[in-house]
């Protein structure tokens, strides 16, 4: 392996998205993957796409981080928190982070993207926008000028974010929400899909409707919010 190839990729998790990322890797980057990594407790099958899957607990022996680097593409179970949790661990075992844009992704000169972050195709990520680390932006997501999305976020299909607005660290944006310009998005908000939000919101929110309305606190699994 010369100094200008890219290290292989492992990929945390083995779940139905864990397969669209090792599909989007490898055939819309040069990345190879090497293999996948889980939990102990989930460790049920030690193959997966005909590659090896390995304990995160010692992911390291079969990978060393000098030579792999990880990927940790989890979905909003725990207001992000799982993913935040893994990406953290991944990064004290020593681990570099692949970030994937896709080819048909539309990322403007002068939009700052994070590591560990996924950029799915027909998304859109405006000039002078940011994106933090270890986030998640779904398939036609707009996120406009000047937006500030924070870590560990999974912005998903369809949502759109006005120009000027903040979305906080671990939020959540459900399918086909609208986030007015310059509205600020507090830490750990899940906005219901389709929801509008006009105003800025609290922190461990629940909003949904139109125009959004503060619900339940946040707690419990996102993942088919």
């Amino acid at each position: 392996m010369t100094s200008n190839t890219p290290k292989p990729v492992v990929i945390f998790g083995r779940s139905e998205f864990a397969s669209l990322v090792w599909h989007v890797l490898t055939h819309d980057t040069p990345l190879v993957v090497a293999g996948f990594t889980v939990d102990a407790a989930y460790l049920n099958d030690r193959r997966h796409h005909d590659l090896p899957v390995v304990a995160f607990e010692n992911v390291q022996e079969s990978f060393p981080p000098a030579a792999f680097q990880m990927l940790v593409p989890l979905g909003g179970r725990g207001a992000n928190g799982l993913r935040r949790d893994r990406y953290l661990q991944a990064k004290a075992k020593g681990y570099d982070f692949v970030t994937y844009i896709s080819s048909r992704a539309l990322v403007a000169p002068g939009a700052q993207v994070g590591e560990n972050c996924m950029i799915f195709e027909g998304a859109a990520v405006q000039s002078m926008a940011s994106i933090g680390a270890n986030c998640i932006v779904r398939t036609l997501a707009n996120v406009s000028h000047h937006v500030r999305v924070g870590d560990h976020g999974f912005i998903a299909a369809s949502a759109v974010v006005g120009g000027g607005a903040t979305i906080g660290d671990r939020c959540f944006l459900g399918l086909g929400s609208v986030i007015r310009d310059g509205v600020k998005v507090a830490d750990r908000c899940l906005i219901g899909a389709g929801a509008v939000v006009t105003r800025d919101t609290e922190p461990d929110g629940v909003y949904m409707g139109v125009p959004a309305k503060r619900g339940a606190r946040l707690s419990g699994d996102l993942e088919n919010v």
